[in-house]
C-alpha cells in the first residue's frame, strides 16, 4: 500500500474528527457504490422471476455462515497489525502478514472442498421448494469454488484497513462490483435487441440464468481478491511484504489469530446460524415471503453504510491508539465516533420508513412482494439508531481485542430475543412476514442497548493486553 493512502492516526495535529472523516469516508463511498451495484445486480435476477431470486436468496444465510468463519480470520490478522503499526513494529506487522496469506490459500482451499460437496444437498435441507433447489445448488456451488479469493477479500481489505489504507479495498472493491454486473448482462440473458436513448442494437448473451449470476460473482470475485494479495507486496510501504520472504507457519502467531478470531467466528457462526433458523422460518410462508425477505435485506444493506464505515475506522483507530498506549486518545475517537454514527443512522432510518417500497421496487416489479417488502422495512426502520451504536461499539471493542463481549451481546439478541421471539409470533399471530422482522427490530434494539451500556462503562479502555 502506498503511504500516501494511509492515514497517520497518531497525527495530533490533524483533529479527531477529520482524522475519523480521511479513514470512513473511503469505506463509506465503497460500501455506496457497491450496494448500488448490488442493487442492479439483485434487479437483474430479480427480472427473471420471483423463483430466480429465491433460489439465491435460500443459500444466502449459509453464504453468510461461511463468511463468519472469513471474517474472524480477517479480524485475527488485521488488529495486531494494527496495533503493531501504533506501537512502530513493522517487522513484527510484516510476520502477521505472511502468516494471512498462508492462511488464505490453505483455509479457502478447505472451505471450497467442504462446499462443494454439500451443495447438492444444501437448498433441501434448508426447506427449499423444490422447483428451485437445481438452480439454489448450482449458484453455491459456482460461488463457493473462489472462497480462496473471498478470503482473500476478507483477510486483505481488513489488514489494509486497520493499518490506515481504506482506499485502496475502495479502489478494487468498487471495481469488482461493476464487473459483476457487466458480465450479469452478458451471462444471466441470451443474445437479444436491446433499445437504449432511441438506438438498437444487438447485445450479445450466453443465458444461464441464475448459473450466469454466479458465475458472474465467481469471476469478479476472483479478480478482487488476486488484487487484494497483491496490494499486500507492495514495496513503498513500511509493512509491505515480499516473495523472497520466508513463508513458514509460525503457530505463536496463528494462535493468536485463532485468540482473536474466534470470538468473532463464533458471533457471526451463531448470528448466521439464527439467521438459517429466521430463513428456515420465513420460507415456510412462501415463495413471495422469502423474496420479499431477500429484498428487503438488500435494500436495508444500503441504510447499514454510514455505521459500518464509521466502526471500520473505530476498529483502525482504536487499534493504533492503544498499540501505541494512548487510551486518551482512544476514548476522544470513540465519542466522535458514537455521536456521528446515531446521527447518520438516525437519518437512514428516516428514509428507510418513508422510502422502504420503493427501494424494494427497484428489484422486482412483482407487486406483493413490493408491498410485502415496504412493509417490514417500515419495522426496521425504528432499530437503524441502535444499530448504528451497535456497530461503533463492535469496532472499538475488535481494535481494543475485546471480541468476547460483542459475542454476548450479539449471542443475547439472536438467540435470546430474535428466534424465541419469532417462533413466537409466527405460532400465535397471523402477522406472517412482519412477525419475524419485529424479532429483527427488537433484536437489534437489545443490542444497541446492550452496547451502549458495556461502552460506557469504560473497561475496554483500562485492560491492559500485549502489542
Amino acid at each position: 500500500m502506498r503511504a500516501s493512502r494511509a492515514v497517520n492516526i497518531l497525527d495530533e495535529s490533524t483533529s479527531a474528527p477529520r482524522i475519523i472523516w480521511r479513514l470512513a469516508w473511503p469505506t463509506i463511498l465503497e460500501q455506496m457504490l457497491v450496494s448500488i451495484v448490488q442493487y442492479v445486480d439483485t434487479a437483474t435476477v430479480g427480472s427473471l422471476g420471483k423463483n430466480a431470486t429465491a433460489s439465491i436468496a435460500v443459500t444466502s444465510s449459509f453464504t453468510w455462515l461461511m463468511n463468519g468463519f472469513f471474517s474472524g480470520i480477517a479480524m485475527g490478522f488485521g488488529v495486531p497489525v494494527g496495533r503493531y503499526i501504533g506501537a512502530r513494529k513493522y517487522e513484527e506487522a510484516r510476520a502477521v502478514i505472511r502468516q494471512a496469506v498462508l492462511t488464505i490459500f490453505g483455509f479457502g482451499l478447505i472451505a471450497t472442498l467442504i462446499m462443494q460437496i454439500i451443495a447438492p444437498f444444501l437448498p433441501g435441507w434448508l426447506g427449499a421448494e423444490e422447483a428451485i433447489r437445481s438452480d439454489a445448488s448450482a449458484y453455491i456451488a459456482i460461488v463457493s469454488s473462489v472462497y480462496i479469493f473471498a478470503l482473500a477479500i476478507n483477510a486483505c481489505s481488513n489488514i489494509l484497513r486497520c493499518s490506515g489504507d481504506t482506499k485502496t479495498p475502495l479502489i478494487f472493491n468498487v471495481a469488482t462490483n461493476v464487473l459483476n454486473v457487466v458480465l450479469n448482462f452478458l451471462f444471466i440473458f441470451p443474445t437479444r435487441e436491446v433499445s437504449f436513448l432511441g438506438l438498437s442494437f444487438t447485445m450479445p448473451g450466453v443465458g444461464l440464468g441464475v448459473r450466469g449470476a454466479a458465475a458472474a460473482t465467481a469471476i469478479a470475485t476472483a479478480f478482487s481478491g488476486s488484487m487484494l494479495l497483491r496490494a499486500l507486496f507492495r514495496h513503498n510501504s513500511p509493512v509491505g511484504i515480499s516473495l523472497k520472504d520466508k513463508f513458514r507457519p509460525d503457530r505463536h502467531i496463528l494462535a493468536d489469530m485463532v485468540h482473536l478470531g474466534s470470538p468473532i467466528t463464533f458471533e457471526r457462526v451463531m448470528v448466521s446460524l439464527g439467521q438459517i433458523t429466521l430463513t428456515a422460518l420465513v420460507t415456510a410462508l412462501g415463495t413471495a415471503s422469502l423474496a420479499a425477505h431477500s429484498l428487503a435485506t438488500t435494500a436495508e444493506s444500503i441504510i447499514y453504510m454510514p455505521a459500518f464505515g464509521i466502526s471500520v475506522a473505530a476498529t483502525a483507530l482504536a487499534a493504533q491508539s492503544l498499540g501505541a498506549k494512548r487510551p486518551d486518545l482512544a476514548k476522544r475517537f470513540a465519542d466522535y465516533c458514537l455521536i456521528g454514527s446515531v446521527m447518520f443512522m438516525t437519518v437512514m432510518g428516516a428514509v428507510l420508513f418513508f422510502g422502504g417500497e420503493w427501494l424494494v421496487s427497484l428489484f422486482t416489479p412483482d407487486a406483493e412482494v413490493v408491498l410485502l417488502g415496504g412493509k417490514i422495512l417500515r419495522i426496521e426502520a425504528f432499530a437503524e439508531p441502535f444499530y448504528g451504536i451497535m456497530m461503533v461499539v463492535v469496532g472499538l471493542l475488535r481494535g481494543a481485542r475485546q471480541m468476547r463481549a460483542t459475542f454476548v451481546i450479539s449471542a443475547i439478541g439472536m438467540w435470546v430475543v430474535r428466534i424465541p421471539l419469532a417462533l413466537l409470533l409466527l405460532e400465535t399471530t397471523s402477522l406472517g412476514l412482519s412477525a419475524a422482522w419485529i424479532a429483527m427490530f427488537a433484536d437489534l434494539t437489545t443490542r444497541g442497548i446492550l452496547s451502549l451500556i458495556y461502552f460506557l462503562k469504560g473497561t475496554w479502555l483500562k485492560r491492559e493486553v500485549p502489542v
